[in-house]
Protein backbone atom coordinates (compact mmCIF):
# COMPACT_ATOMS: atom_id res chain seq x y z
CA UNK A 1 0.00 0.00 0.00
CA UNK A 2 1.05 3.67 -0.66
CA UNK A 3 2.31 5.49 2.02
CA UNK A 4 -0.55 8.21 1.32
CA UNK A 5 -2.86 5.34 0.94
CA UNK A 6 -1.77 3.63 4.80
CA UNK A 7 -1.48 6.90 6.67
CA UNK A 8 -5.39 8.06 5.45
CA UNK A 9 -6.62 4.94 6.53
CA UNK A 10 -4.90 4.97 9.85
CA UNK A 11 -6.21 8.49 10.36
CA UNK A 12 -9.76 7.04 9.81
CA UNK A 13 -9.71 4.28 11.80
CA UNK A 14 -7.72 6.87 14.79
CA UNK A 15 -10.79 9.93 14.88
CA UNK A 16 -13.54 6.98 14.75
CA UNK A 17 -13.25 6.01 18.49
CA UNK A 18 -13.57 9.81 19.43
CA UNK A 19 -16.95 10.15 17.12
CA UNK A 20 -20.38 9.91 17.96
CA UNK A 21 -21.73 6.42 16.65
CA UNK A 22 -23.27 8.27 13.39
CA UNK A 23 -20.17 9.92 12.47
CA UNK A 24 -18.77 6.59 12.73
CA UNK A 25 -21.01 5.26 10.67
CA UNK A 26 -20.45 7.68 7.70
CA UNK A 27 -16.26 7.24 8.22
CA UNK A 28 -16.69 3.77 7.86
CA UNK A 29 -18.47 4.26 5.30
CA UNK A 30 -15.32 6.03 4.07
CA UNK A 31 -12.81 3.87 4.77
CA UNK A 32 -14.86 0.94 3.00
CA UNK A 33 -14.79 3.33 -0.12
CA UNK A 34 -11.16 3.90 0.65
CA UNK A 35 -10.18 0.72 0.83
CA UNK A 36 -11.83 0.03 -2.61
CA UNK A 37 -10.22 2.37 -4.23
CA UNK A 38 -6.92 1.24 -2.72
CA UNK A 39 -7.67 -2.20 -3.93
CA UNK A 40 -8.20 -0.75 -7.48
CA UNK A 41 -5.15 0.74 -7.09
CA UNK A 42 -3.40 -2.54 -7.09
CA UNK A 43 -4.72 -4.08 -9.95
CA UNK A 44 -2.43 -6.78 -11.30
CA UNK A 45 -1.29 -7.35 -14.61
CA UNK A 46 -3.52 -10.74 -14.45
CA UNK A 47 -6.39 -9.10 -13.72
CA UNK A 48 -5.45 -6.28 -16.27
CA UNK A 49 -5.42 -8.66 -19.19
CA UNK A 50 -8.57 -10.41 -17.90
CA UNK A 51 -10.14 -6.72 -18.41
CA UNK A 52 -8.67 -6.07 -21.77
CA UNK A 53 -10.21 -10.22 -22.65
CA UNK A 54 -13.72 -9.33 -21.86
CA UNK A 55 -13.67 -6.12 -23.44
CA UNK A 56 -12.22 -6.98 -26.41
CA UNK A 57 -14.97 -10.08 -26.70
CA UNK A 58 -17.69 -7.48 -25.77
CA UNK A 59 -17.03 -4.72 -28.50
CA UNK A 60 -16.95 -7.80 -30.97
CA UNK A 61 -19.69 -9.28 -29.61
CA UNK A 62 -21.65 -5.84 -29.82
CA UNK A 63 -20.67 -4.34 -33.20
CA UNK A 64 -21.24 -5.84 -36.83
CA UNK A 65 -17.14 -7.66 -37.44
CA UNK A 66 -16.79 -8.50 -41.12
CA UNK A 67 -16.36 -11.92 -41.88
CA UNK A 68 -13.25 -13.18 -44.10
CA UNK A 69 -14.84 -13.21 -47.00
CA UNK A 70 -16.26 -9.77 -46.75
CA UNK A 71 -14.35 -6.98 -49.29
CA UNK A 72 -13.53 -5.34 -46.21
CA UNK A 73 -11.89 -8.04 -44.52
CA UNK A 74 -9.43 -8.94 -47.37
CA UNK A 75 -8.55 -5.36 -47.65
CA UNK A 76 -7.27 -5.04 -44.48
CA UNK A 77 -5.62 -8.43 -44.29
CA UNK A 78 -4.10 -7.90 -47.39
CA UNK A 79 -2.86 -4.54 -46.04
CA UNK A 80 -1.67 -5.69 -42.61
CA UNK A 81 0.16 -8.55 -44.24
CA UNK A 82 3.93 -9.01 -42.10
CA UNK A 83 2.78 -7.07 -39.41
CA UNK A 84 2.53 -9.65 -36.52
CA UNK A 85 3.68 -7.86 -33.42
CA UNK A 86 4.53 -4.72 -31.69
CA UNK A 87 7.31 -5.34 -29.53
CA UNK A 88 6.57 -8.67 -28.36
CA UNK A 89 2.81 -8.13 -28.18
CA UNK A 90 0.70 -10.49 -30.72
CA UNK A 91 -1.17 -8.18 -33.08
CA UNK A 92 -4.77 -9.23 -34.72
CA UNK A 93 -7.16 -6.68 -37.02
CA UNK A 94 -10.82 -6.69 -37.82
CA UNK A 95 -12.91 -4.57 -39.49
CA UNK A 96 -16.09 -3.56 -37.93
CA UNK A 97 -18.90 -2.42 -40.09
CA UNK A 98 -20.51 0.75 -39.09
CA UNK A 99 -20.78 4.68 -40.07
CA UNK A 100 -18.46 5.68 -37.14
CA UNK A 101 -15.10 6.66 -38.86
CA UNK A 102 -12.63 5.33 -36.17
CA UNK A 103 -10.13 2.88 -35.83
CA UNK A 104 -8.62 1.78 -32.16
CA UNK A 105 -5.91 -0.27 -30.35
CA UNK A 106 -6.51 -2.35 -27.38
CA UNK A 107 -3.41 -3.43 -25.14
CA UNK A 108 -4.06 -7.30 -26.33
CA UNK A 109 -2.93 -6.15 -29.64
CA UNK A 110 -6.32 -6.15 -30.92
CA UNK A 111 -6.88 -3.43 -33.73
CA UNK A 112 -10.24 -2.61 -34.92
CA UNK A 113 -10.72 -0.43 -37.87
CA UNK A 114 -14.14 1.13 -38.90
CA UNK A 115 -15.60 0.42 -42.38
CA UNK A 116 -16.38 4.19 -42.99
CA UNK A 117 -13.06 4.86 -42.41
CA UNK A 118 -11.77 2.45 -45.39
CA UNK A 119 -13.98 4.19 -47.56
CA UNK A 120 -12.70 7.53 -47.56
CA UNK A 121 -8.60 6.60 -46.99
CA UNK A 122 -6.68 4.78 -49.21
CA UNK A 123 -4.75 2.34 -48.76
CA UNK A 124 -1.37 4.05 -47.31
CA UNK A 125 -3.26 6.14 -45.35
CA UNK A 126 -4.95 3.48 -43.71
CA UNK A 127 -1.57 2.14 -43.06
CA UNK A 128 -0.23 5.06 -41.62
CA UNK A 129 -3.56 4.68 -39.12
CA UNK A 130 -2.35 1.94 -37.92
CA UNK A 131 1.42 2.32 -37.70
CA UNK A 132 0.43 4.90 -35.25
CA UNK A 133 -2.19 2.67 -33.41
CA UNK A 134 0.69 0.11 -33.43
CA UNK A 135 2.84 2.13 -31.63
CA UNK A 136 0.62 3.09 -28.52
CA UNK A 137 0.04 -0.69 -28.23
CA UNK A 138 4.12 -0.89 -28.38
CA UNK A 139 4.78 2.10 -25.76
CA UNK A 140 2.02 0.24 -23.16
CA UNK A 141 0.38 3.85 -24.04
CA UNK A 142 -3.22 1.65 -24.84
CA UNK A 143 -2.59 -0.42 -21.60
CA UNK A 144 -2.26 2.68 -19.50
CA UNK A 145 -5.16 4.79 -20.83
CA UNK A 146 -7.10 1.33 -20.05
CA UNK A 147 -6.39 0.78 -16.97
CA UNK A 148 -7.34 4.49 -16.35
CA UNK A 149 -10.19 4.12 -17.65
CA UNK A 150 -11.08 1.17 -15.86
CA UNK A 151 -10.46 2.32 -12.63
CA UNK A 152 -12.44 5.74 -13.14
CA UNK A 153 -15.28 4.26 -14.85
CA UNK A 154 -16.25 0.25 -14.70
CA UNK A 155 -14.01 -0.37 -11.50
CA UNK A 156 -15.15 3.36 -9.95
CA UNK A 157 -16.10 1.51 -6.66
CA UNK A 158 -13.04 -0.80 -6.38
CA UNK A 159 -12.13 -4.80 -7.61
CA UNK A 160 -14.05 -7.71 -7.09
CA UNK A 161 -12.31 -10.84 -7.09
CA UNK A 162 -12.53 -14.34 -6.95
CA UNK A 163 -9.30 -15.79 -6.22
CA UNK A 164 -7.45 -13.18 -7.16
CA UNK A 165 -9.08 -13.69 -10.81
CA UNK A 166 -10.86 -10.18 -12.44
CA UNK A 167 -14.79 -10.20 -11.68
CA UNK A 168 -17.33 -10.09 -14.81
CA UNK A 169 -18.27 -6.91 -15.49
CA UNK A 170 -21.90 -6.29 -16.44
CA UNK A 171 -22.63 -4.64 -19.84
CA UNK A 172 -23.63 -1.43 -18.17
CA UNK A 173 -19.49 -1.89 -16.89
CA UNK A 174 -18.76 -2.03 -20.01
CA UNK A 175 -20.60 0.73 -21.68
CA UNK A 176 -19.14 3.13 -19.26
CA UNK A 177 -15.93 1.63 -20.05
CA UNK A 178 -15.89 1.92 -23.73
CA UNK A 179 -17.38 5.94 -23.46
CA UNK A 180 -14.52 6.35 -21.00
CA UNK A 181 -12.06 5.22 -23.44
CA UNK A 182 -13.26 7.28 -26.74
CA UNK A 183 -12.98 10.10 -24.47
CA UNK A 184 -9.28 9.13 -23.65
CA UNK A 185 -6.46 11.31 -24.54
CA UNK A 186 -2.85 10.59 -24.77
CA UNK A 187 0.12 12.99 -24.22
CA UNK A 188 1.71 15.39 -26.54
CA UNK A 189 4.78 13.27 -26.22
CA UNK A 190 2.70 9.75 -26.17
CA UNK A 191 1.41 10.85 -29.57
CA UNK A 192 5.04 11.97 -30.97
CA UNK A 193 6.15 8.86 -29.39
CA UNK A 194 3.62 6.35 -31.45
CA UNK A 195 4.04 8.37 -34.37
CA UNK A 196 7.90 7.83 -34.38
CA UNK A 197 7.46 4.19 -33.77
CA UNK A 198 4.84 3.96 -36.36
CA UNK A 199 7.36 5.21 -38.99
CA UNK A 200 9.86 2.90 -37.83
CA UNK A 201 7.51 -0.11 -37.41
CA UNK A 202 6.04 0.13 -40.89
CA UNK A 203 9.53 0.49 -42.54
CA UNK A 204 10.80 -2.59 -41.15
CA UNK A 205 7.70 -4.36 -42.28
CA UNK A 206 8.74 -2.97 -45.71
CA UNK A 207 5.88 -0.58 -45.95
CA UNK A 208 6.46 2.66 -47.53
CA UNK A 209 6.48 4.84 -43.99
CA UNK A 210 4.98 8.09 -46.08
CA UNK A 211 2.20 6.49 -45.07
CA UNK A 212 2.61 8.53 -41.63
CA UNK A 213 2.64 12.18 -42.79
CA UNK A 214 -0.09 11.12 -45.57
CA UNK A 215 -2.57 9.96 -43.03
CA UNK A 216 -2.06 13.05 -40.88
CA UNK A 217 -2.65 14.83 -44.10
CA UNK A 218 -6.06 13.10 -45.03
CA UNK A 219 -6.76 13.46 -41.98
CA UNK A 220 -6.74 17.33 -41.95
CA UNK A 221 -8.41 17.70 -45.08
CA UNK A 222 -11.44 15.81 -43.75
CA UNK A 223 -11.23 18.14 -40.91
CA UNK A 224 -10.98 21.65 -42.93
CA UNK A 225 -13.74 20.00 -45.79
CA UNK A 226 -16.23 18.92 -42.50
CA UNK A 227 -15.86 21.56 -40.04
CA UNK A 228 -15.89 21.87 -36.45
CA UNK A 229 -18.57 19.37 -35.18
CA UNK A 230 -17.52 17.07 -37.83
CA UNK A 231 -14.02 17.17 -37.13
CA UNK A 232 -14.13 16.63 -33.28
CA UNK A 233 -15.13 12.97 -34.01
CA UNK A 234 -12.42 12.87 -36.33
CA UNK A 235 -9.54 13.92 -33.65
CA UNK A 236 -11.10 10.68 -31.70
CA UNK A 237 -8.01 9.19 -34.15
CA UNK A 238 -5.47 11.25 -33.72
CA UNK A 239 -4.98 13.88 -30.48
CA UNK A 240 -4.70 17.68 -31.51
CA UNK A 241 -1.42 17.96 -29.40
CA UNK A 242 1.10 18.15 -31.30
CA UNK A 243 -0.98 19.91 -34.08
CA UNK A 244 -1.32 18.00 -37.11
CA UNK A 245 0.96 20.50 -39.24
CA UNK A 246 3.79 20.08 -37.16
CA UNK A 247 2.76 15.90 -37.14
CA UNK A 248 2.76 16.01 -40.76
CA UNK A 249 6.07 18.45 -41.65
CA UNK A 250 7.94 15.73 -38.91
CA UNK A 251 6.70 12.54 -40.61
CA UNK A 252 7.99 14.21 -43.95
CA UNK A 253 11.39 15.44 -43.07
CA UNK A 254 12.00 11.91 -41.70
CA UNK A 255 11.20 10.24 -45.02
CA UNK A 256 12.55 12.94 -46.87
CA UNK A 257 15.95 12.28 -44.88
CA UNK A 258 16.09 8.63 -45.20
CA UNK A 259 15.75 9.03 -49.04
CA UNK A 260 12.58 7.55 -49.42
CA UNK A 261 10.45 8.26 -52.01
CA UNK A 262 6.69 9.26 -51.70
CA UNK A 263 3.95 7.18 -53.54
CA UNK A 264 2.01 8.55 -56.10
CA UNK A 265 -1.40 9.50 -55.30
CA UNK A 266 -3.51 6.81 -54.59
CA UNK A 267 -7.37 6.37 -55.86
CA UNK A 268 -9.39 4.89 -51.96
CA UNK A 269 -10.84 1.94 -52.99
CA UNK A 270 -14.31 1.40 -53.64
Amino acid sequence: MKKGCLYSAILLFCVMFSLPAMAQFNLKKAVSGALKATQAVTLTDEQMADYVKEYIEWMDAHNPVCEENDPYAIRLAALTEGLTDADGIELNFKVYKVVDVNAFACADGSIRVFSSLMDIMSDEELLGVIGHEVGHIAHRDSKKGFRTALLTSALKDGVSSNGGKAAALTDSQLGDLSEALVNATYSQKQERDADDYGYEFLKKAGKNPWAMALSFRKLKQLQEEAGAEKSSKLNQLFSTHPDLDVRIRRMEERAIADGIEEPESEAVAE
